[in-house]
């Protein structure tokens, strides 16, 4: 881990002397490239650097116990030198997450999809309830939430709703909520009181822009109809709904929530290019495969990642194996508790993987 520092600190050196050469400085493209590359780095030379320096100063705290006479003086030092130990512990925590590689995704918007699994009608309901937790969290968050697509039970609840949440980071932190989700409760329907367990599907995929993702139109086949639902006059008289079919994948995406022909057409390609990066991104992950299955899970819809149980006023999120209390303020948004935890762990296991 030293020498890969040392190494990343001489680069970071490097770039800094030719950023400051008179041939870059002419060179726009060159000069911004080179910048990028040293910013990148910075946070991780920051903290080695600062690192180094405590590590020094602790070296030569030390000695002064060596030399020290006084009893009172020599408890001053062991003090210092406690002190020192636990910076110098935190610091070496951070430097071993820095060292992590970072997902190129996680500042990325995305886009969320939530399907009802077994249990019928109250399958429907939890798919509903899981939509305005996320849109909840969003809100908190400051980001944007926008429908792309939904398919309305006849209860109030979602065969399946397909919706945009634009933020930065937004990925970063709901990327962990891609999986099976499961309640447990009582439904409404329910007069003997039985407890039901019913089931919903969440995938989570980073937007993919335009560069990431080139899209022949010729593979495209698009076919403009009439929206469904409510939605007055305009949607009885104008066809605005737009699916797209990607021939080579047989991927089909849709929009039809907004009135104009030309913002469904934009959503539904947002919809279609994301779910091609996420099968380059399984792909490419398919060809590491032998790499570990982090505590986190495979990320697949089909893997059970968490129980939400009612009667027992918790959520069990089955990577972590912890249970956490207060369900209706988490079904509220309050998601950062899981969350944290959820990237703390990953973030060791990738921590003990650069050490291995």
């Amino acid at each position: 881990m030293w020498d890969r520092l040392e190494q990343i600190e001489k680069h970071y050196q490097e770039l800094d002397r030719q950023i400051a050469s008179p041939e870059v400085s002419t060179d726009h493209d060159k000069l911004q490239a080179l910048a990028r590359e040293k910013a990148g780095l910075e946070e991780l030379v920051t903290r080695y650097r600062a690192y180094r320096d405590t590590a020094k100063e602790l070296d030569e705290t030390r000695a002064m116990l060596d030399g020290a006479q006084e009893e009172d003086m020599s408890a001053m030092v062991r003090q210092e030198i406690e002190k020192l130990e636990a910076k110098l512990e935190n610091q070496l925590n951070e430097l071993k997450i820095a060292l992590t590689p970072k997902d190129p995704s996680d500042e990325k918007d995305i886009i969320m999809e939530i399907r009802a699994g077994t249990g019928g009608d109250e399958a429907g309901l939890f798919a509903a309830d899981l939509f305005r937790m996320y849109s909840r969290y969003a809100q908190n968050k400051g980001w944007a939430v926008d429908i792309i697509d939904s398919n309305e039970s006849g209860i109030g609840g979602f065969k399946e709703i397909i919706f945009e949440i634009k933020g930065k980071g937004a990925f970063s932190r709901l990327k962990y909520e891609m999986g099976g989700h499961r309640v447990q409760r009582v439904p409404t329907t329910e007069s003997s009181g039985r407890i039901h367990t019913s089931t919903a599907t969440v995938a989570v995929l980073p937007e993919a822009d335009e560069v990431e993702i080139d899209v022949n139109p010729e593979d495209l086949r698009i076919d403009i109809f009439h929206s469904g639902g409510a939605g007055g006059q305009n949607v009885n008289k104008v066809a605005t709904a737009v699916r797209i079919t990607h021939l080579p994948t047989g991927i089909v995406s849709v929009c039809q929530d907004e009135r104009s022909q030309l913002r469904n057409r934009r959503k539904a390609m947002a919809v279609l290019r994301a779910r091609l990066l996420d099968i380059e991104r399984s792909r490419q992950e398919e060809e590491l495969s032998q790499r570990r299955r982090s505590q986190v899970g495979s990320g697949k819809r089909a893997e059970k990642i968490r129980t939400y149980n009612y009667p027992q006023d918790r959520v069990s999120d089955h990577r972590l194996g912890q249970s956490f209390r207060n369900l209706p303020r988490i079904m509220d948004g309050d998601l950062d508790r899981l969350i944290d935890t959820l990237s703390t762990s990953e973030q060791a296991k990738q921590v003990e993987e650069q050490l291995a």
